[in-house]
Formats: structure tokens, C-alpha cells, sequence
């Protein structure tokens, strides 16, 4: 019985390797949906081999596979796509600056904090909540005082809670 368990992680294993391999693959497809299918697979892997071709895909001419694509490597949380995510923050698709500024959010480098201040007064609120979630996340005291000047001018409610929200992440002050 033993020896059969151990077969089948082994097996496990084997398909697992295939699979990431069959993702990595499907990611320079000509089809979105398989681009699509296969980012998001590898932001589920927690394999390091994803990283350089999910940096890849953040070139990819669909906005819809840039944005899955940076969801991915925020899940993968691996430092190396710091540099390639920065970018994205000034991309025309709201739906890549918003996953690029939770993607940096997620990996937690504060080399993120400069880049994502702008997107507080990016015309999209689904954007700016992102942005004020990942400030919070970074926990980066040079964020207060953009948090909270951006705070004095907003009127959507989402967005007032995530500001007061990362705010309290960086004060530490239960009173925002």
C-alpha cells in the first residue's frame, strides 16, 4: 500500500509538471481564451517557472490577458515581476492599472509605493480602491499623507473606506 501511494504522488507530480509546462505553452497561443485559461492557471501554481512567462503576457495585445496575467504574479507573489508590473500602472486599460496596483500590493515591496500614488486620482474608482488597498498593504508610511489628501477630495463611498482602510494599515489609528 505504501509503495502504491507513493506511485501516485509521483504520478501527481509527473501531470503537474506537464500541465504547468501545457500552461507556459498556451500563454504565446493565438486564441485569448487559452491565454486567458493558461494565466490564470499558472497565478494558481505557486511554481516560480510561471514568473518570466507571466511577465511576458504582460505585453500581450488584449487588455483582458495583461489583467489576468498581473493577477496571476500578485497571486506568485515573486519579486521578480516588480519592475515588469510598474508599467502597467500607466496603462490605457483600466482593468491592467487596476490589477497591476493589487498585484504590487500582493508581493509588498516598497518600491511600489512611488508608482501607485497617481493612480489615487485615476479617474476610475474600481482603480482608485485598488490603489488605496495596495498602499494599504505596503504599509508604507510615505502613503499617509497622499492617502489623505486624496481622502479630503473623494466622493465614492468604496473609495473614502479603502483610503480611511489603508490608512489605518499605515497609522496604525482605529479613529480613520
Amino acid at each position: 500500500m505504501e509503495r502504491s501511494v507513493k506511485r501516485l504522488m509521483e504520478d501527481r507530480e509527473k501531470r503537474r509538471e506537464e500541465n504547468i509546462g501545457k500552461y507556459i505553452e498556451q500563454l504565446s497561443d493565438r486564441s485569448t481564451p487559452y491565454r486567458l485559461r493558461a494565466a490564470e492557471a499558472l497565478g494558481g501554481c505557486a511554481d516560480p517557472r510561471a514568473v518570466e512567462p507571466l511577465i511576458v503576457a504582460l505585453s500581450d495585445p488584449e487588455n483582458e490577458v495583461r489583467w489576468v496575467a498581473a493577477q496571476a504574479l500578485g497571486k506568485l507573489r515573486d519579486p521578480r515581476a516588480i519592475e515588469p508590473l510598474l508599467p502597467l500602472l500607466a496603462d490605457p486599460d483600466r482593468w491592467a492599472r487596476r490589477g497591476a496596483a493589487w498585484s504590487l500590493g500582493e508581493i509588498g515591496d516598497p518600491r511600489a509605493v512611488e508608482p501607485i500614488l497617481p493612480l489615487l486620482a485615476d479617474r476610475k474608482k474600481d482603480v482608485r480602491t485598488a490603489a488605496a488597498d495596495a498602499l494599504g498593504k505596503l504599509r508604507d508610511k510615505r502613503a499617509a499623507a497622499a492617502l489623505s489628501a486624496a481622502l479630503e477630495g473623494e466622493e465614492e463611498p468604496e473609495v473614502r473606506t479603502a483610503i480611511r482602510r489603508a490608512l489605518r494599515e499605515i497609522t496604525g489609528e482605529a479613529g480613520l
